[in-house]
């Protein structure tokens, strides 16, 4: 492959933004268990209630094709932008890092406000104190950064199996019946708190705007700070992989297609296989609570990345002839607005499911939930394109870009 064929236009990586879309809505297809339903029941279709099938069908398909995969991708290509901020030619040398610290100092800023105001599961705040840690790597060659980013990544997850696998097996044995009487008490403990915890999540997000929102700052203000502690291992190491994508011009069309053939075919194989293998060993157990975390949290971790990288991959092979689709330039729309549509989405996810909205948190299981994904990659595909052909920018770009240069920039085309 080589440049051009459309996926460069006036300085963006039009692959980059079309794969910026997907992942997009992907993220939504994982993230709306949390928007919906107290957090137990993103590690489970039968928690905090147990589901029916089509509930268990349903959280098992998302498993499989999205889960801790969109959030890779979504966080590799925060890493290749990054570096394409600073890259640029009019922002080359020290005075585009220096740019690139205030931005993220910005949005670390707009990632507070948002776990504040709205939602816990803000992803924002935690790119912005990983990529400010990820500049300082701005520097090296492919190599180094992906030897970096694999070490990092690998340290991390496994640490975390270590951690958590005592909890895990005594889980087994408690279910299998030949537990401990200290085992069963520690289990029965763990499990009461966790209900506990999520009948304070249902009351919070069922109380009006204002409560909701002490509740977030007062009680669990650390949340957001509590992420980079225990994500930063993975986010940087995802990071990492995609300023050393971006730099090997793997977005741009640079690799041979028989390479990225490759990365396809090998992500998608060897990161689906685990994948289905877990998946099948989960399904008739009911998604076992802390095998789950187990294995969203660390055991997938590696599968996850592959089934990105090979994503990632398929979507560079098909964005020539994508991007020149209808279907392709919504996607390639809703990407150059990920910001926006990432904010607008919690807005509107809110105000479906939250007390000072519609109030129908905790009324769907993961099949119902669906509903709303639909309605969500609707509205998403439906106001980029249109925005754009009028603004240069999603609403929140610029405004984010304003503060960045700290000066007013025009909006109109």
């Amino acid at each position: 492959m080589r440049r051009g064929g459309g996926l460069i236009a006036n300085s963006r990586l039009r692959s980059l933004d079309l794969i910026r879309g997907i992942a997009v809505l992907g993220i939504l297809a994982v993230n709306i268990a949390s928007f919906a339903a107290p957090t137990s029941s993103s590690y489970s279709p039968n928690l905090p209630l147990t589901g029916s099938n089509f509930d268990t069908w349903a959280f098992g398909f998302t498993l499989v094709v999205f889960e801790g995969k969109m959030r890779a991708l979504f966080s590799i290509l925060f890493g290749a932008s990054l570096l394409l901020y600073i890259e640029r030619k009019d922002l080359a040398g020290h005075e585009g890092a220096l740019l690139q610290v205030r931005r993220l100092l910005w949005l670390l800023i707009f990632g507070f406000l948002h776990f504040a105001l709205l939602w816990d599961g803000d992803i924002l705040f935690l790119y912005a104190a990983i990529g400010l840690a990820a500049l300082l790597f701005r520097h090296l060659p492919v190599r180094q950064l992906l030897t970096i980013a694999l070490a990092v990544f690998s340290l991390w997850q496994a640490k975390g199996i270590a951690d958590w696998i005592p909890s895990a097996v005594r889980e087994a044995r408690v279910a299998a019946g030949n537990a401990s009487i200290a085992e069963r008490i520690e289990h029965t403990r763990y499990v009461t708190n966790n209900r506990k915890a999520d009948g304070d999540d249902l009351q919070a997000t069922r109380s009006g705007f204002a409560v909701s929102a002490l509740n977030r700052v007062v009680l669990h203000g650390d949340t957001p700070v509590s992420m980079v502690i225990y994500n930063w291992g993975e986010t940087l190491g995802y990071i990492l992989m995609g300023m050393a994508l971006l730099r090997s011009g793997f977005f741009a069309g640079d690799w041979p297609i028989r390479r990225v053939a490759g990365m396809a075919v090998a992500g998608l194989a060897l990161g689906l296989v685990p994948t289905l293998g877990f998946a099948a060993w989960a399904h008739p157990r009911g998604y076992p609570e802390l095998a789950m975390h187990l294995a969203l949290g660390y055991g997938l971790s590696m599968p996850h990345l592959l089934m990105a990288l090979g994503y990632a991959a398929l979507l560079v092979l098909a964005a020539p002839r994508l991007l020149a689709s209808w279907l392709g330039q919504r996607l390639e729309a809703t990407g150059r607005m990920a910001f926006s549509n990432y904010l607008g989405t919690t807005v509107v996810m809110s105000a479906i499911f939250s007390g000072w909205g519609l109030g129908l948190f905790g009324q769907y299981g993961a099949a119902g939930q669906w509903l709303f994904v639909l309605l969500g990659w609707a509205l998403l595909l439906g106001w980029s394109k249109p925005w754009l052909a009028r603004f240069r920018q999603g609403p929140l770009e610029w405004l984010w870009r304003c503060l960045t240069e700290w000066k007013r920039l025009p909006l109109r085309r």
